[in-house]
């Protein structure tokens, strides 16, 4: 499996701003999550993300989410970011990408999309919306998609439904608005954290 984390499990920053990020990343770190991704749509991403990476790049995969154009990618790049999460399957992206010697996880939907995302270099793939799908559709897409991709469950997944998409086939999930949610206290993204990841460890024990 191409994938470079311990626990496979990305938390999803969405909204987070430059002056919480380190107390999140913190709290995350050390309920032992070691893949974070601040989507480009939070405020001043560029501050929270060269942060985050000189703060916590030793002990985690630090980078970015809805990365949507290769330009993007180059500034990632410039802030020794190594995740790259996509919300769709954008081949000039992932190449982009892979170029810089990243790690892409690539949004895709269908079994067209996915094939295009791996042609192009991706090293894994996020099913987005996993709760729209549901996981007898991973499952069935997992079946022909090569075995030893990993595959992300992304979008509705919480603590309580994280272990039937690791049955359908997911190696893991990201983890958006249950984990947190922009101005939430650290208090509730640490609860939180401890709740996936024991969510996880009972699933796959």
């Amino acid at each position: 499996m191409n994938w470079s984390t311990k626990l496979p499990l990305i938390a999803i920053l969405r909204g987070i701003r430059p002056e919480e990020a380190e107390a999140h990343v913190g709290a995350l770190v050390e309920a032992g999550f070691d893949a974070v991704e601040i989507p480009l749509n939070s405020p001043d991403w560029q501050l929270s993300i060269a942060s985050m990476v000189k703060t916590f790049g030793d002990k985690a995969l630090i980078g970015a989410g809805t990365v949507l154009e290769p330009e993007q990618v180059d500034r990632l790049a410039e802030m020794n970011s190594k995740l790259v999460v996509t919300p769709n399957t954008d081949v000039a992206v992932i190449r982009r990408a892979v170029e810089h010697g990243m790690t892409v996880a690539a949004g895709c939907a269908t079994a067209s999309e996915a094939f295009a995302a791996l042609k192009a270099g991706a090293q894994a793939l996020k099913i987005f919306p996993s709760s729209a799908f549901g996981p007898d559709y991973i499952k069935a897409l997992k079946a022909v998609l090569p075995s030893e991709v990993p595959v992300f469950a992304v979008g509705g997944v919480t603590p309580e439904n994280l272990h039937a998409f690791l049955a359908a086939g997911c190696v893991g999930a990201g983890l958006g608005s249950d984990l947190y949610r922009a101005g939430q206290p650290v208090s509730r993204t640490a609860e939180q954290a401890r709740a996936f990841v024991t969510a996880w460890k009972e699933a796959v024990k």
